[in-house]
Order: structure tokens, then sequence, then C-alpha cells
């Protein structure tokens, strides 16, 4: 049973995946995002900030295992799917589209072994 504390979360600041080849990474979700990096430290970190203050990072580590949750909005899923399979994205299903009440899904594989999904609302 959760108990309320003096501190309470009010909010997600980032979602990270850790990585083996930062570099290679970086340029899959350059593409994948379709937008540079916001901020980098090192040979180590990268992050891309949405316009509505959301980010998503990148870290590199020797201690690499893979990753998985998070959905990457979309306006049409089914362009954004071929867009993506057209450079070499690995797609469930070869980008079979997974219909729920509420949205659209389609579960990938970035460069270095998560998994994420591209999303449409809708």
């Amino acid at each position: 049973m959760a108990t309320a504390g003096a501190t309470k979360v009010k909010g997600l600041d980032a979602s990270y995946y850790t990585v083996k080849d930062l570099a290679r990474a970086t340029k899959f979700y350059n593409e994948l995002l379709g937008m540079e990096p916001t901020f980098t430290f090192g040979e180590n970190v990268v992050e891309y900030t949405f316009p509505d203050g959301e980010t998503f990072g990148l870290y590199r580590t020797d201690e690499w295992t893979p990753h998985g949750g998070l959905l990457f909005s979309v306006d049409d899923i089914q362009k954004a799917i071929a867009e993506n399979k057209a450079r070499g994205v690995k797609f469930d299903g070869d980008g079979h589209v997974e219909e729920t009440p509420v949205c659209h899904m389609a579960f990938g594989e970035d460069s270095e072994g998560n998994s994420f999904i591209l999303h449409q609302r809708k």
C-alpha cells in the first residue's frame, strides 16, 4: 500500500535510454525525431527537448541493457512507419499497427536494441 510522503513527485523531467554507441544512437534518433539534440554533455549524453518541454535523452554506458516503453507521438502513423522502414528501422510484424480504443501504435527497435513505439492518438 502506498503512503503519502512529505515530497510529492510533480512530473517527469526526462526519459532516457542507455546506449552502447552514442554517435550511432544519436544519428538514429536525429532521423526518427526529425531534430538535432538540444543539449550534449561530453561523449556520454545527448538530449532532445520537445516544444512542450518534455525531454528524451541518450546516455552512453558500458553497462548497457535494452530498454523500452517510450511512445513517440506522430500525426500520421502510416507515413511515419513508411519513412522509417525506408531508412531500415525494424518494426514488429513488419510495421503492423496495433489499434486500441484511444490510439494506434507501431512497435520498433532502435540502433542499440532498445524498443520504442510510434504512437498516434485518435
